[in-house]
């Protein structure tokens, strides 16, 4: 990841136009340019960028939700992951051998991808960096003005970085509230994202604070209106509560049966 962050962001300065050549240069980051440009209304790039952000998140939506189910069959089989982990403890080669297949063969057996959950970051980054260059180098967009904001130079007030980092967190806390049991990557991640997002927003064009504001603010609204954490945790309770309540009456049948013998 941190490779395709350094090759794609040293493609060059120089400013993009319909004459620039390679790949990366000609076809995907002047189409993105192109694309924003003609969803900027009234010539505001910033309303572009709005736009085009959304069309994103509509178009990786299936993606996210294939995420979604995904982790959350892999959290399902947490107990069960325990477990083996239980049964080989030992460090040695061959001991990890045994639990790398028995991990694998119960992943196949629920039909679930442990690298599902980086699925859409992998995908995403290229976008990221399609957009950053898009601002930076072509010419209509890097001198593009929204608000307060020049599109090709970092927001003076911090506003956006700030906003990016804040919508960040809350979307990361969400997605660990569904988690059965705590997960310590899962609470680095909550804090360390928002930090590298202010970070980076502080540093680079505008316009990237602004796509990773309503990226993650419409990330917000689809887990509160798809994946509902506080909803999956009610659920989750009831189904707790009923299996305790069968418990309570298995056991009292057992114990009136033991009674009857007795007598």
């Amino acid at each position: 990841m941190l490779s395709l962050v350094f090759i794609l962001s040293g493609c060059g300065t120089s400013d993009i136009t319909v004459d620039s050549t390679g790949i990366w240069e000609r076809y995907i980051v002047f189409n993105f340019g192109r694309a924003i440009q003609a969803l900027s209304f009234g010539s505001n790039a910033g309303i572009g960028i709005i736009l085009f952000t959304i069309i994103i998140r509509v178009i990786l939506f299936p993606l996210m939700q294939y995420q979604n189910k995904s982790m959350k069959k892999t959290q399902e089989l947490q107990p069960k992951i325990k477990a083996l982990q239980e049964k080989y403890p030992s460090k040695d080669p061959e001991t990890k051998r045994k639990l790398q297949e028995e991990q694998q063969r119960l992943y196949d057996q629920h039909g679930v991808n442990p690298f599902a959950g980086c699925l859409p970051l992998l995908i995403q980054m290229p976008i990221l960096m399609a957009l950053w260059q898009s601002i930076s180098r072509i010419p209509g967009l890097s001198a593009g003005k929204f608000l307060w904001l020049e599109l090709g130079s970092p927001d003076p007030y911090w506003i956006l970085p700030i906003l990016a980092a804040i919508f960040t967190f809350i979307s990361t806390k969400l997605s660990s509230m569904s988690q059965i049991d705590s997960n310590p990557t899962m609470k680095i991640m909550t804090y360390f994202m928002p930090l590298m997002i202010l970070f980076m927003g502080v540093k680079l064009a505008s316009g990237l604070s602004l796509y990773w504001v309503i990226s993650n603010a419409f990330q917000v609204g689809q887990t509160l209106l798809i994946n509902n954490p506080f909803k999956i945790k009610r659920e989750r309770e009831i189904e707790r509560q009923q299996k305790r309540e069968l418990e309570r009456a298995l056991n009292k049948a057992k114990n009136t049966k033991k009674k009857r013998v007795k007598r």
